[in-house]
This record gives C-alpha cells, sequence and structure tokens, in this order.
C-alpha cells in the first residue's frame, strides 16, 4: 500500500509547521542546494530536552564539509519569525541536534483548534474508497478463535478507514458454495434432517460427518487385499470404499442440483446459509462489529464470474495448459498459480480474482484490504501478481488500485501452541467470549461491593452491561493491540486486569474522567480556556495533540496496534495528570476550568480512539 493513501496535510499538527518552518531556514541559511532537506522533526525521547528535536545538521554538515553545530547554529538564525512565535528559544545540543520547546500559547492554540467535532482528524469526504476483507466465515460451521482475528482486525481497519472519510466496502468472502457444502447438504438430506430446526450445532457436526462419510481408504483397501487382511477388516474397508463413494456421488448431484436451481435444493442451501449467519451476526453485535447481511459477498457471488475470469487468463495468454489444469506461470517463480483443474472446475484462487476484479472494478476501491491469517501469503502474492499481469488493478483513469494482505499470526494457549480445547479441537469464538463476559462481571461485581465505587449504587443488570463491556474489551484490545502479524498468548487473567496495557485500563481511565466531570457538573463549574503551566499538562496536551496523525498513520500501516499504543500511553499521561495536577480543587477558578477543559478533551480523544476498535468506553466502572 502507498503510504500517503490515508495521510493528509494537517495544518494544526505541530509537527508538520517546525518541519515546514526548519525547512524555510534550511533554505533561508544555505541555499537551495540544500532546499529538499529533511529537518527531521521527531518527539523528544527526555521531556527535559524539550519538546521536538531536529536532527538535520549532522547529514547537512556531512555534504557540505562543515561543523555540524555551525550548520544548525546557522539554520537557527535563519529561523522564521512564525517559526519563532511557536517556541522557546532553540537550544544547539551534541553534535549539532536542536532541541525544540513549543510555547505554552503555542501548545493551547492547537489544543483549542483540535478540540473541535473532528478532533482535528482530516476527513476525506469520499475522495478514496477501501473494500477490506474480513471474517470469511465457512457455511456450516462454527466459529473458531481463528475467525476472530479476521473479524475484529479487518472491522477495525475499516472503521480507521471510515474515521478519515473514506469509503469503505466490508467483505464477508463466505465458503458457501462447492463441494464440501454440497457434501453437507446431502448427508442432511439423506438423514431426512428437519432443516427448520437445525442449529449451527447439528450443522458443524453434519459437516464433520460428511467429510468422515466422504473419505474414502482407498490405498488402505488395496494394501489390506494384497497382504491377506483378516475378513473383518476387509469387510469394514470395502464397505467404507462402497460408503464413501455413494457419499461423494451424492454429494456432485447435490452441487449439481444446486448449480442448475432446483428450487427445494436451493431453499435448502440457503437455510443453512441463514442457520449459519444467524451466530455470525450475532457475535459480531457482541464484539462491537459492524457486520451484517448487505456485507456478504460469498463464493456464491461469483459462480457466474468464475468461467469469464478463466477464459480472460487464457484469451490474454497468460494461462497455459499443465497436465490438464490450467495455471499462470511467473518470471522467477518455481510456483504457478493454479486457476481451473484438469476436470473443469475451479478453486479458490479463481474466486479470488474474480472477488478482486469486482472490487477494484465494480465498486472501485483505490485499495484492497486482505485481513487473512499468515499461512495464505503465497497464495495472495500469486493472486495479486495475477491480477497485475492481467491488468485488473488498474482502473478505467489509468490510476493502480492497491492490493494488501494483512497476514495475522496464531492464538496461543499458555503452552504456546495454538489455542485448542483439552480434547484437542479449535475453541469455538463463542465459548471464548462467553468466558471472557463471565470474567469481566465477576470483576465489575466484585468492585461494586465496595461502598465507596463509583458502580456501588448500580443493579445488577447494569453492572452485568458493563461486565460484559469489560469482558469484550480485555479480548479485542489484547488482540489489536499486539503486531497483527505476531502469534500471542491467550491470558484471560492479564486480559481482564484494570491495571497494565489493558482494554479495561483504558475503559477505566476514560470512565475516571466521566466520574470527574460528573462531579464538576454537580457542583457548578465550568469549563475554560487551556492553560499549560505544569510538566503534566504539558505532556498531556502534547499527547493529545498527537492523535490526528495516530489514526492517519495507523490507517496508512494498516496497524490497529499504533492506535492501541496510543490509547494506553494517553489513559497513563492522564493518571499522571490527575495525580500531579488537581482538577476539581485547583488553585484558582481559572486554573480549574482550564483542566476542566484538558480532561474534557482526554474523554472525547479516550472515546473516539476506543470507538474505533469497535470497544464501549462506559461512564462509570
Amino acid at each position: 500500500m502507498s503510504q500517503n493513501h490515508a495521510r493528509t496535510t494537517r495544518p494544526n499538527d505541530l509537527a508538520t509547521r517546525l518541519s515546514a518552518g526548519f525547512s524555510s531556514a534550511i533554505t533561508a541559511a544555505l541555499g537551495q542546494s540544500a532546499a529538499q532537506t529533511d529537518p527531521t522533526i521527531k518527539a523528544a525521547a527526555n521531556p527535559k530536552f524539550g519538546d521536538f528535536q531536529a536532527n538535520f545538521a549532522m547529514g547537512l554538515a556531512k555534504s557540505l564539509g562543515k561543523n555540524p553545530r555551525e550548520v544548525a547554529q546557522q539554520v537557527v538564525d535563519a529561523a522564521p519569525q512564525s517559526l519563532r512565535d511557536d517556541c522557546e528559544p532553540f537550544e544547539i545540543a551534541g553534535p549539532g541536534f536542536v532541541n525544540i520547546r513549543l510555547r505554552p500559547e503555542t501548545i493551547a492554540a492547537a489544543l483549542a483548534a483540535m478540540d473541535a467535532p473532528t478532533l482535528g482528524v482530516s476527513n476525506g469526504a469520499g475522495a478514496h474508497t477501501v473494500a477490506v476483507d474480513l471474517c470469511g466465515v465457512n457455511v456450516a460451521k462454527q466459529m473458531h478463535v481463528g475467525h476472530l482475528r479476521a473479524t475484529i482486525i479487518g472491522d477495525t481497519i475499516a472503521r480507521l478507514f471510515e474515521r478519515l472519510g473514506w469509503k469503505v466496502f466490508r467483505q464477508n468472502h463466505l465458503g458457501d458454495w462447492g463441494l464440501p457444502i454440497a457434501m453437507t447438504l446431502a448427508a442432511l438430506r439423506r438423514a431426512k434432517v428437519d432443516l427448520n430446526r437445525v442449529t449451527l450445532n447439528d450443522l458443524n457436526r453434519a459437516y464433520r460427518n460428511a467429510q468422515e462419510q466422504g473419505r474414502d481408504d482407498e490405498a488402505g483397501l488395496a494394501a489390506a487385499e494384497a497382504t491377506g487382511a483378516g475378513p473383518h477388516r476387509l469387510a469394514e474397508l470395502q464397505a467404507q470404499h462402497v460408503g464413501a463413494a455413494a457419499a461423494i456421488a451424492d454429494a456432485h448431484d447435490t452441487l449439481r442440483r444446486l448449480q442448475s436451481g432446483d428450487p427445494a435444493v436451493v431453499a435448502d442451501w440457503q437455510r443453512l446459509i441463514d442457520v449459519t449467519m444467524q451466530e455470525v451476526y450475532e457475535t459480531a453485535q457482541l464484539l462491537g462489529v459492524d457486520l451484517k447481511p448487505e456485507h456478504n459477498r460469498g463464493e456464491s457471488f461469483f459462480r457466474d464470474r468464475l468461467a469469464p475470469t478463466v477464459d480472460a487468463f487464457v484469451q490474454a495468454n497468460l494461462a497455459v495448459r499443465d497436465a490438464g489444469a490450467l495455471v499462470v506461470r511467473f518470471e522467477g517463480r518455481e510456483r504457478p498459480l493454479l486457476i481451473q483443474k484438469s476436470d473443469g472446475t475451479s478453486l479458490y484462487a479463481t474466486t479470488d480474482l474474480a472477488a478482486a476484479r469486482y472490487r477494484i472494478q465494480d465498486l472501485g476501491a483505490d485499495l484492497v484490504v486482505y485481513c487473512v491469517d499468515a499461512r495464505q501469503r503465497d497464495h495472495f502474492k500469486d493472486v495479486f501478481d495475477a491480477l497485475r499481469l492481467i491488468g485488473w488493478t488498474t482502473h478505467a483513469d489509468g490510476t493502480a488500485a492497491s492490493l494488501v494482505h494483512v497476514p495475522f499470526g496464531a492464538v496461543l494457549g499458555a503452552d504456546k501452541r495454538p489455542l485448542k480445547t483439552r480434547s484437542g479441537e479449535n475453541f469455538t469464538l463463542k465459548a471464548l467470549l462467553d468466558e471472557a463476559i463471565a470474567r469481566g462481571r465477576r470483576e465489575v461485581h466484585a468492585r461494586a461491593a465496595s461502598p465507596d465505587a463509583p458502580t456501588a449504587s448500580l443493579n445488577h443488570t447494569e453492572l452485568d452491561a458493563i461486565g460484559q463491556a469489560v469482558g469484550i474489551a480485555a479480548i479485542k484490545y489484547a488482540d489489536l493491540a499486539s503486531d497483527v502479524g505476531r502469534d500471542y498468548v491467550f491470558d484471560l487473567d492479564r486480559m481482564v486486569s484494570f491495571e497494565g496495557d489493558t482494554g479495561p485500563y483504558a475503559q477505566y481511565a476514560h470512565a475516571r474522567i466521566a466520574g470527574i466531570l460528573a462531579k464538576a457538573a454537580a457542583k457548578g463549574l465550568g469549563r475554560g480556556a487551556i492553560a499549560i503551566t505544569e510538566p503534566e499538562e504539558r505532556a498531556l496536551a502534547l499527547n493529545l495533540l498527537r492523535y490526528p496523525g495516530t489514526v492517519e498513520d495507523a490507517a496508512a500501516q494498516l496497524a490497529p496496534n499504533r492506535l492501541a499504543a496510543f490509547i494506553y500511553e494517553l489513559a497513563n499521561t492522564f493518571n499522571a495528570f490527575y495525580q500531579a495536577c488537581p482538577v476539581l480543587r485547583g488553585s484558582d477558578e481559572a486554573t480549574c476550568a482550564s483542566r476542566l477543559q484538558l480532561c474534557a478533551l482526554t474523554q472525547r480523544v479516550l472515546a473516539d480512539a476506543l470507538s474505533i476498535m469497535g470497544i464501549t468506553a462506559p461512564l462509570r466502572m
């Protein structure tokens, strides 16, 4: 993805203003030959050295054959008045670093500009379009822990772009077509199961049973016959062979009838989808994920586009026969992309090619994002390269769409292996969420037992609602706070903690601020212009001002963990401010009003950031 897709110019961004000011100073001091030099403005690692640091001098000095401190001094002396008005006198340190400390009025003015409905976040007003491939469940199978990541990472990326004003298409690529579904449907019909009463648990069992019924041990039968196995073993294998052949034949016949539009088969097939998706929608709602029927674009949606997709590659001389199959070959790569089997049937790759063409050409996506686990890296590399070869990534106006696979790692148990139940099966997502909610409710009820707790007066139902929000936040934040490409250990004890880098900790910071503001309102205390006088006020203010850039960077890098890191740092910085700077008992009315305004802005930013992650921000905890 182009790193400029989600970035815009923010006139109120202090780092941007500093960069522009120092660029002007470099040109004024050293001439046009230095005009393209990046001033390299970075946030200071230690507040005692200032708020920002400019690190341009050493590189320039080397090219000019001068002393770095001398170069830094020349540039500082040429600083425009607008830059001087924003900053305290500059300090040149070490081998030529320029330490920058902003004037308190500059910070306060930037906060006032940010204190708007948009919170300073740019809005593209639909100028760009992104399609996000997320969730991707298989019909007749329960959601498992792997679907958690595909769903919430995809939803958060979609929310990031929505926050920036992009036109967003969520695309739930259902596995709802082909032989596996036909096998399940055929098995259910053979058993005369009443599909009007069937549950997803029933379908999940039927799916597994259908796979077993269609599994043929032909090699085992041949070996048993060759080695003279006993009659019971031979009879068992022969029965398995005959039964599997019959099940496969029935599945092919069911698939044929489905593809030809047999009303009864189509109705039963639709029932399988409805039962599956009912739980998916319920789970999405529980997770705070925006996933609805209009987002479904399953394999069945593209079934009439598969043959034209293959034909297009053949006509473009990009597909060649290999042992009867059609493959696309890539220069310098041994691995081809199989787009049609020797029997004429299509594959996942064929559907993905058709889907990408639809997303780019029909939906007009400038960017297509695939939130799919890391094991599919090679598959998507091949699909993307094939799309570029045939030219389907290019829009009618000649602009090229970007295709990005966001490969996520596995969720691990305490043994550092993929999370499984004691029986060795994948955890269902519902079981995982139920446990997290139960744990969150226990924590919230336990805290409410204290007479001094903000939640002490709430009833059982209200506490349960907060506990559910805490449990869901615990799981979502832990997942999104990690680098999406890495595996992470599922530790519910740590996740539901109200301390440390957790979702409940961020929620609690928000609730604490809400409590402060509620007390202020009860006392009739008003808010006023922000004045920066204390170091903790400055630290909090500078953190708040990073928010618009953080949202843009998280979207540009497709990295929700950057937003999570910002939330954690903001919560920490607020807590330090709260401990050092009394709000409701400030030294005077103006100070109290200023700090209340700073609190209110912090609450809004925290709530907004959490909402991008699809996390509820309770007012009391």
